[in-house]
Formats: structure tokens, sequence, C-alpha cells
């Protein structure tokens, strides 16, 4: 009810507007329409602006001012005075290329009437690659880095995989951007030169990605079946021993098979656990260990289960758990990028012809912003969110996601050459 209060409001401020005769020939608006235009713009902006505290909200409240923009400019039309004929609606055709921040782009644009035309079109942005580099570390059962035994683990899990592990896994990240536009263009301006533009772009919510290269590809298969050793060690070492090769159940209905010897125990728990340092879990994951007796040995709660504590720093505070990614399923690592698959887009423009005395061919620019949800989120193969639930990512990686969460709005820099088709 609100929301529809306040539009048929602004439907009023419009409709007066184009009601308004012009005073003078040479202005081709009135100073009644540009108070009340602003006006309206003010009173939307004001009442949607505490309601852009998260995506959702923020992409109705762009849509609703962008909707209002264009019953806007459409009202303008016929509060103009022209000795000149309007055209007529779909009275001739452009085709249109682009090349900018939203990738390459194919349009079809054609007036509605003297002041306002529509595109529709395709954009996409093309795949190139950038490497991103993670060092292999690893942790013991609580999550401590053991940067001191990485050689001695590496050299183990060889003698258990026949896989040689590297130091660090590459990534590749590359955009997937492309969106289909429908954008509304309203020249207020007698030499028709200067637009100004609203609508929207709507495509994938995915609009980045990052794998694993395949030279990694035996690094990664080798961590995981490293990992699932260690699970295997870890569980035996509290007393729930199961068989790597399982083969049935012995006489008291125990699972029986091969189990990991005892040695090789002995040295995955030392060794630790394998994975991709990435950065911190932010508040609320904090990093704990098991409590030992004086002897050094885990000690139990009445339920058999062992008792952990808080790791705390020099001055008593708790310290952030590690995050590290781990080979999934099919030993690969990836993340991607998404926003919202609908982005509101308001912008301006200029333009004119291409060759002196031809009208069939122009050069225009467009600049403005495509409001696609706030804060992009960065998801892991293993659904962690970058953007939200990690904090101090180090190095390139780090810089990369820092860029990506400050881009609330992305940034639209296109130019465009048009042909007209008839």
């Amino acid at each position: 009810m609100r929301r529809l209060m306040i539009v048929s409001c602004f439907a009023i401020l419009v409709s007066t507007a184009q009601s308004h005769e012009a005073a003078d020939e040479k202005n081709k608006y009135s100073t009644t329409y540009f108070l009340h235009l602003y006006l309206a713009i003010s009173f939307f902006y004001s009442t949607f602006a505490a309601e852009t505290n998260n995506r959702k909200n923020m992409k109705k409240s762009v849509f609703t001012l962008a909707i209002a923009l264009a019953f806007a400019f459409a009202g303008s039309a016929t509060a103009q005075e022209s000795n000149k004929p309007s055209p007529k609606p779909f009275s001739h055709l452009d085709l249109g290329v682009s090349l900018g921040s939203t990738g390459v782009g194919i349009d079809l644009a054609a007036p509605l009437n003297d002041n306002i035309g529509l595109r529709t079109g395709f954009d996409y942005m093309p795949r190139f690659e950038h490497n991103m580099h993670f060092d292999v570390q690893s942790f013991d059962d609580q999550g401590n880095i053991i940067t001191s035994k990485l050689d001695k683990l590496t050299s183990t899990m060889y003698d258990l995989t026949g896989y040689h592990v590297d130091g660090t896994i590459d990534m590749v990240g590359k955009p997937t951007m492309w969106n289909f536009k429908l954008l509304v263009d309203f020249r207020p301006f007698r030499n028709k030169q200067w637009h100004l533009t609203a609508g929207f772009y709507w495509g994938p919510s995915k609009i980045a990605e990052a794998v694993n290269t395949i030279e990694d590809s035996p690094t990664l298969f080798a961590i995981g079946m490293y990992n699932h050793l260690y699970d295997n060690a870890l569980n035996s070492y509290f007393g729930n021993p199961e068989p790597l090769v399982p083969t049935g159940t012995d006489e008291d209905g125990n699972p029986d098979g091969i189990f990991l010897d005892g040695l090789i125990q002995d040295k995955l728990l030392a060794y630790g656990r394998m994975g991709i340092r990435v950065g911190d879990y932010v508040d609320g994951h904090w990093l704990t260990q098991y409590v030992r007796d004086e002897d050094g040995f885990i000690v139990f709660d009445e339920n058999d289960n062992p008792i952990t504590e808080y790791v705390l720093d020099e001055n008593g505070n708790k310290i952030p758990a590690p995050y590290r990614m781990e080979p999934d399923g099919n030993s690969m690592v990836s993340a991607r990028v998404t926003t919202n698959s609908f982005k509101p887009y308001l912008g301006f423009g200029y333009g004119g012809r291409l060759m002196k005395g031809d009208d069939r061919y122009t050069v225009s620019f467009d600049a403005g912003l495509m409001f696609w949800g706030g804060t992009p989120d960065i998801i892991t193969h293993d659904g962690t969110n970058l953007s939200k639930d990690v904090q101090n990512i180090n190095g390139k990686v780090g810089r990369y996601v820092d860029i990506i969460k400050g881009v609330k709005a992305y940034p639209v820099l296109n130019l465009r050459i048009t042909r007209r088709l008839f």
C-alpha cells in the first residue's frame, strides 16, 4: 500500500508536468516541469534510502526509481512545444555494436517519439584468464599450522600415494558475465546528442569463477587421499578404528578388514592434515585445542568425548580459526562470484554523427552504474563465502577479494557505433 501511494503521488506530479506548456519556444521545458521532476526524484530517494540495507531491498529501490525516471522521461515528451512533428514509434531501426566494461555488445534501437528511444540487446564478457597462487600447508587436528613438518609430510604422502605434492596450488580465474539489456534513452536537449538512460540488465547470477589448473590435479588428488588416511588415523586414536578396506565383520560383530598400520597412524597424526590456507574465519569461529593431561594425553569427558578449549593470544583474547580449502570429492578446488540476476541501470551518454553529413552512422558513449545488489558473494566449492565469512586473506588473492567486495555497483563505460537499417 505504501509503495502504491508513492507511485500514485509521483504519477500526479508527472501528469501536472505534462500539462504545463513552455513559456518560450526556445525553452523546450518549463521551470515547473523540472521542479516537479526534481521533487519526485528527491521524494523517491528519501523514501527508499532507508530500505537499501540489504541486497534485496536495494534491488527493489533502484528498480522502482528506474521506473519512476522512465515515467518522468515519457511524460516530458508531451510537455514540449515544437514546430517539428514528432516521429512515429519505431519509424526507423538502428543496429549497434558496443565495447566496454560490460564486454562486447550488440543491440537494436528505435525511437518511441522525438525524445525517447528504446534499446534492447546482448552483452558478452570475453573469457580472459588470470592465475592465482595458494600455498599448501599442514594442520594439526585443531587447525594449527605445522610448517616445520611439511617436507616430511610430502615425503610420507609420496610413500603412501605415489604422488608428489607441490608447495602451491594454481587457480585460474575468468569472468563469465553476459547479460540481456533493455534500456530507455531520454534526450532532453534540442540537439538530441545528450541522453539519460534508465533500464535493466539481466543474466546469470554467476559473473566469474576460479578453478584449479589441470597441472595441479595430481597434487589435489594426493591431498584428498592423504586427508582420508589422516581421518582414519584420527578415528583410530579416539577408539573408533575403521578398516581402509572392509571385508565384513569379525565374530564379535566389529568391522573387519585391512587397517592402517600403527606406525603410519602415528606419523599421520604428527604431520597433521593438509589443506590450502586462505585466511581466518570472522568472529564466531575460534581456534580450539584438545585439553591434555600432564603426560600429554587427551582428556575425555564422562561420555568419552575429547575436551577442547579456546586458544588464547598473549592478551588473553580468542584467536580466529583458520579457513583452509580442501579438495572436493572430484579432487578439485573452485570458487565463484555471484550477484543478482536482475540488475537495474541508470546512466547518461553523448552521441553524434560518425561522419559529417551522413546520418546513417553514429558514434556514442554510455556511462552509468549497474546495480547488482551490493557486495558480491565469493563462494568456494565447500560453501564458504569469502566476502562475509573469511578475513585476513593474504597476498594477491586477498587484494582481489577486497576489490570485488568494494564494488557495490558495477561501473558501466561503453563505446557504441550504430548503423541505420531503415
